[in-house]
């Protein structure tokens, strides 16, 4: 089956070690990002850089394995180009995944965040070139957190959900930094997923969104933090999330 004949109906971001989550779908082809004119490639461990279009319960899903940074030296319209891409197939709806360091001590690492809201700072946007004001009231879905949080409560699992700091990057966030995040209000901390928020809103999709929480944030442990650990904590952590997407998307 060619991808140009497929419909999906939900687009899926995945982040640091969940692309393991694309082996849940009944895939019916795979696109390299390669083959796709203009849409750059990552080069960050843990992002394979492919479409897989497949089915999930019965519905026609994009799942795009992997994404690029700003911190690779992207702009932020390159960082969003799978998203406006995915918007193009007729997605209506889209869930975005990431690995973030937990700023919340009631928020262990090795358990998921449905995202709330978010504070983008990150110091740019997609939408930069026009007077492009969209209202973001309300980014992340109230319709969807409820219905992924009752999921998630009838499976046993356990979900917070908070506020996602989203910063540039690619070192790691200091004690110091940490500290001010908490007091803005921020319960998780990463380098993604706040500009294809935006971009997606400015589509009139509806968003999700989700963060494996893989380590304590800087100067809440004494350990210091690693790409490695973010990337075990995140593939043992992604079943999880599997299981719940599996069982709640067709419900929706």
């Amino acid at each position: 089956m060619s991808w140009q004949n497929f419909h999906p109906q939900w687009g899926l971001v995945l982040g640091s070690g969940l692309g393991g989550f694309s082996e849940r779908m009944e895939v019916e082809v795979r696109v390299p990002y390669a083959e796709i004119p203009g849409l750059p490639q990552s080069r960050v461990a843990g992002h394979a850089g492919e479409f897989v279009f497949g089915k999930i319960g019965g519905v026609p899903i994009v799942a795009a394995r992997g994404r690029v940074h700003l911190y690779e030296g992207r702009s932020a319209a390159e960082v969003t180009a799978h998203v406006r891409w995915m918007a193009e197939r007729g997605i209506r709806r889209l869930v975005l995944t990431n690995a973030a360091g937990t700023c919340n001590a009631q928020f262990p690492p090795g358990s998921w965040m449905l995202l709330g809201d978010h504070l983008n700072l990150t110091g740019t946007s997609p939408l930069l070139g026009g007077a492009h004001f969209f209202d973001m009231s309300e980014v992340y879905s109230k319709h969807l957190r409820a219905h992924f949080s009752s999921a998630a409560k009838s499976r046993g699992m356990t979900l917070h959900e908070g506020v996602y700091a989203g910063l540039l990057g690619p070192q790691y966030e200091t004690p110091a930094e940490i500290r001010m995040l908490q007091k803005l209000g921020a319960d998780a901390v990463g380098m993604s997923t706040v500009l294809e928020a935006i971009q997606a809103r400015a589509f009139g999709l509806e968003v999700v969104g989700f963060s494996c929480l893989t380590n304590w944030a800087a100067g809440l442990n004494a350990a210091p933090l690693a790409h490695s650990e973010v990337m075990e904590t995140g593939a043992r952590a992604a079943a999880v999330l599997a299981d719940l997407l599996e069982r709640a998307i067709p419900a929706v």
